[in-house]
């Protein structure tokens, strides 16, 4: 279970669970699928922080694929551009620069908890994908990161837990995803510079397909 393997089952996941909200979404079991990918992006997101060399690159392609999938995005679930609501990449975003803030208190002069308070009420006055809880999502994974494994999620699995409660109940299926995050091997897979870019970009290219799906264009 490397990370080239748990980006397969978070893509898969995810394009399950948005086919379900877009074409049923009176039917849970896209959504019960669809709750897998989050966990794993945002553990990919803690793994991909620790071991790069280069984090405001990071960032910056991040905000980019944010951008471009906007777009996308708001076609798929709401068939016209909207402000209302932004995608995952946003959320990703704002939780990187978070945790790489927290993570250099000298070299950036500010108190922790105002970091804290500026990237919760930033999820929500823009509205990410998740909100403020993606964010603890985030933080939760980032502060375990050097704990015992089976410690780690345990914690992990009960601050999800509690975290979900204040989403809709099937939000609690997320923790489906912590078996398959614990059997991590640590270890890359194949990796290249054009897989890399396929992951992001088959977020903004399924939603516009989905879009035109949905509208009968093809």
């Amino acid at each position: 279970m490397n990370v080239f393997t748990l980006k397969i089952i978070a893509l898969i996941s995810m394009m399950i669970d948005h086919y379900g909200a877009i074409f049923h979404d009176n039917i849970d079991i896209y959504r019960i699928i669809g709750r897998i990918a989050f966990p794993i992006y945002c553990f990919l997101l803690v793994e991909g922080y620790l071991h790069t060399k280069d984090v405001k690159k990071y960032a910056i392609r991040l905000l980019i694929f944010a951008l471009i999938s906007e777009i996308p995005f708001d076609l798929a679930f709401y068939g016209m551009l909207s402000f209302y609501h932004q995608n995952v990449f946003f959320t990703l975003f704002i939780g990187l620069v978070t945790i790489h803030l927290l993570d250099n208190p000298n070299k950036y002069k500010y108190r922790k908890g105002l970091i804290y308070l500026f990237a919760t009420i930033l999820s929500i006055i823009a509205g990410v994908d998740y909100s403020f809880m993606g964010l603890i999502y985030i933080l939760a994974f980032y502060y375990t990161k050097d704990f015992n494994k089976t410690k780690r999620f345990i914690i992990i699995a009960l601050i999800l837990f509690l975290t979900n409660l204040l989403s809709h109940p099937i939000q609690q299926f997320s923790l489906l995803a912590l078996p398959i995050l614990y059997i991590y091997n640590g270890e890359l897979g194949p990796k290249n510079k054009v897989l890399q870019i396929l992951f992001y970009a088959a977020y903004p290219i399924h939603l516009i397909i989905y879009y035109f799906l949905n509208t009968s264009l093809i």
